[in-house]
């Protein structure tokens, strides 16, 4: 080439191969797939002190990771706490949410539990007082028992998969269901692999 740049002519010089926008631009194809929104269970073992709880919930805030529970409680050292988190993410907002939480200084260890971990629920239910003996049939039917009961009203306990705390909340709205608290999920690894082993 002469009168000009250096170099080989336009036509000669290679060309990164992948499609282009209409700007000229490679388009990165992985930047490009879309991600279905999955669920996540994300197990956390945190330093058990104050203010924890509100750091966390102020993350999944600000990077708008939707949470679906949470739920926190005690281990068997007095100076940690495990918390449950349940998300639906897209597969990079579940690493991100992953990577953003191990890197507060109050979280020891984050884990993804797979699929088949063990997860629990409580769920309390308050329906009318009308007919308790059909209250406790329906409640037998999911091994729940009644933990208040008034002329006015009954309160049933249950507990297991969200699947079951769903059905057993459908099969009670033929009592007029009054009021319901659900605690989250509650899970572990299943064998012998714990989140304080890894640490």
């Amino acid at each position: 080439m002469t009168g000009g740049m250096p170099g080989p002519a336009p036509d000669e010089r290679m060309r990164p191969k992948g499609r282009r926008n209409t700007q000229g631009i490679r388009v990165d194809p992985e930047a490009e797939v879309t991600h279905e929104p999955r669920q996540a269970v994300l197990s956390a073992l945190v330093k058990h002190r104050p203010g924890v709880l509100s750091e966390v919930s102020a993350l999944f805030s600000r990077r708008q990771f939707n949470i679906e529970s949470l739920t926190v409680g005690p281990t068997v050292d007095d100076d940690t706490a495990r918390m449950t988190i349940l998300i639906e993410e897209p597969e990079p907002g579940i690493d991100q949410a992953k990577k953003q939480l191990q890197k507060l200084v109050p979280v020891i260890s984050v884990r993804e539990l797979e699929g088949e971990a063990v997860r629990r629920e409580l769920a309390l239910v308050k329906v009318s007082g009308e007919k308790p003996d059909d209250v406790n049939a329906v409640a037998d039917m999911y091994n729940g028992q009644a933990v208040d009961a008034s002329t006015d009203s009954v309160t049933v306990e249950i507990t297991g998969s969200k699947q079951k705390i769903d059905a057993a909340i459908e099969a009670f709205k033929q009592f007029d269901v009054q009021e319901i608290v659900r605690t989250g999920a509650a899970a572990l690894e299943r064998g012998p692999k714990t989140l304080e082993k890894d640490v």
